[in-house]
């Protein structure tokens, strides 16, 4: 890949799957986005930091990062009942490489643990492999959130390193786990399916 993808395909209006649908987010997302970030539980894993964002702090992250041209951030919402209940994004698309980093944060307590999070996730992954032309995406999760892990795991994402003992929580250092996953894996998953 020698270049970005073209604009279109990068920012797709809705990516419809089984459990969710991602769509691009609108400014009154807003609100959600300062309850889930003022969330201890939410801040605690998904931050280095052991606070929770200020109101500002969220304004501040959402115009520039979820709305802006940058990254592709994608509403997740329910399919049933078409409620908010998280975002995912792609940031530092790496055109010459073929490469990205993927975020995804789950901000309704009440639908953790139903697989939204993990069908999001499969969603951008192939969003990414057969629409973007990318070879490779990547992120990063704390060693205690094993949800997290559990549905990285489930997509097709392999640990490839760690930050040793990179984020202190709960009285004791963790480690932060770099997965990944490519192009060729994800075609070979979905080839047995």
């Amino acid at each position: 890949m020698s270049a970005a993808p073209e604009r279109e395909a990068w920012r797709p209006e809705a990516i419809v799957g089984r459990l969710v649908i991602l769509r691009r987010h609108r400014t009154e997302n807003l609100r959600a986005f300062i309850k889930w970030y003022s969330d201890p539980e939410v801040a605690r894993l998904t931050r280095y930091q052991q606070t929770p964002l200020s109101h500002e702090e969220v304004q501040r992250f959402f115009y520039a990062r979820v709305m802006g041209s940058d990254f592709l951030a994608m509403a997740i919402h329910d399919r049933d009942t078409d409620r908010l209940i998280g975002t995912c994004a792609f940031s530092q698309l790496d055109g010459d490489n073929g490469s990205t980093l993927f975020h995804i944060t789950i901000g309704e307590h009440d639908a953790w643990g139903h697989g939204y999070g993990t069908e999001a996730t499969a969603l951008m992954v192939e969003h990414a492999f057969a629409r973007l032309g990318l070879h490779r995406v990547a992120l990063s999760v704390f060693e205690f959130n094993a949800r997290a892990i559990r549905a990285y795991q489930k997509v097709g994402f392999v640990e490839e390193g760690r930050a040793r003992q990179a984020i202190l929580r709960d009285g004791r250092y963790w480690d932060e786990i770099h997965m990944s996953i490519l192009a060729p894996e994800w075609e070979a998953r979905r080839v047995r399916r």
